[in-house]
């Protein structure tokens, strides 16, 4: 460690070879970055992002360290560049030993890895959707978004919805780690096993390992309800949704037919089970293709909708962003004039190959393309569809 530069809400600490950022916000939420990674730009974040603690000051600690105490969180920076989360009261929750990063053989982005220990009481929880269920056992989870192609069972990773964020829940207490990086990479878990009266406890292991972006962060301490609270407030909370969307629903692949969709709600009626909403899967559009339906199984797809309604059961559509690329789709034409799908960089339009075929994917990192995308639902209300 070479020195520190203190700012709103922590400040900079610079080593030999690197340095890293350190900031509380004003919501409690802690964020770090390394060699100039900062909170902005940012898809995740609501807004701009949260303020600075202006409370929060960085302050020499002990052995040539730094440190910045909140109201909810003690984080320290040894002067060889491990950091450590702490519980108001001091009680260590997690500690990221100093990264590294490595160029790869054939030249490209420099890739890096984080290791950190947390208590050996602690559990994992999240990472997206994993076939093992909420909580995270020893083992390895790619970051990184796949549809399987087939049935899959525990044990199949990765799933439709990869998210680089960790919820560990332990005694002393719970916090959540977000890896604020969308490029592809792999976490490795390891829970901990406490001494069992002996007092020799081995503390729980996670290791991040990414192939390119930055290395940064953040990181919220409390209690479950807290640490939700302000990850809500940090990346957005989530659209309300109508009170039918929180009942009972029925949602598989397979409804071949109006008739299909019939058959079954029926046999919800004649066995007295509550239905609030049915799900129509890829197989009721033309052809698997986006904001189409298959008129021949579903000639009279709004009268269906109508019927249901009349019933209290809401019909819900997919809306798979996969675009068949092919002149003469509604939707593709519409976008090529709009300029609306993702471009490698090259500036070629990146292709891939779904469920309709050859397809393109809306880029919505731009707000024009969201709401051309959003407008294109118009088409779902007008055939009877909820949502």
């Amino acid at each position: 460690m070479l020195d520190a530069l203190p700012g709103p809400g922590g400040g900079v600490v610079r080593f030999s070879r690197s340095e890293l950022r350190l900031l509380v916000a004003a919501n409690g939420a802690v964020f770090w970055g390394w060699d100039g990674a900062a909170p902005l730009p940012s898809y995740a974040l609501a807004g701009q992002g949260p303020e600075p603690d202006p409370r929060a000051v960085l302050e020499p600690d002990k052995d040539g360290g730094w440190r910045v105490v909140a109201e909810r969180v003690t984080v320290t920076v040894s002067r060889h560049g491990a950091v450590e989360v702490c519980t108001p009261g001091g009680v260590p929750l997690r500690r990221d030993l100093p990264p590294r990063w490595w160029e790869p053989v054939g030249g490209g982005t420099a890739r890096w890895m984080q290791r950190s220990r947390v208590t050996a009481d602690a559990r994992f929880f999240g990472l997206g959707a994993r076939a093992s269920g909420p909580r995270l056992r020893d083992g390895a989870y790619r970051l990184w978004n796949t549809d399987p192609g087939r049935p899959f069972g525990p044990g199949d990773d990765p799933l439709y919805l990869t998210m680089p964020v960790q919820l560990v829940v332990a005694d002393a207490g719970t916090h959540l780690v977000f890896h604020d990086n969308s490029w592809d990479g792999t976490v490795v878990l390891r829970e901990g096993e406490e001494g069992a009266g002996s007092g020799h406890d081995r503390p729980g292991a996670s290791e991040l390992r990414m192939d390119g972006g930055p290395l940064r962060c953040w990181v919220i301490v409390g209690t479950p309800a807290r640490v939700l609270h302000t990850w809500a407030s940090l990346t957005g909370a989530a659209a309300l949704p109508p009170a039918w969307a929180l009942g009972h629903q029925h949602a598989r692949w397979g409804f071949g037919s109006e008739q299909e969709v019939r058959r079954i709600v029926a046999g919800y009626h004649e066995r007295g089970l509550p239905l609030d909403a049915v799900h129509l899967d890829i197989d009721h559009l033309d052809a698997h293709r986006v904001f189409t339906v298959d008129q021949e199984r579903f000639p009279k797809l709004p009268v269906l909708a109508e019927e249901l309604r009349r019933d209290g059961i809401r019909l819900v559509s997919i809306v798979d962003p996969g675009v068949r690329a092919a002149p003469g789709d509604a939707v593709y034409d519409s976008g090529t004039t709009q300029d609306a799908f993702v471009r490698d960089a090259s500036g070629d339009v990146v292709r891939g190959v779904v469920w309709p075929g050859e397809t393109v994917f809306p880029d919505f990192t731009h707000a024009r393309v969201r709401a051309w995308w959003g407008g294109l639902y118009r088409e779902r209300l007008a055939q009877g569809f909820s949502g």
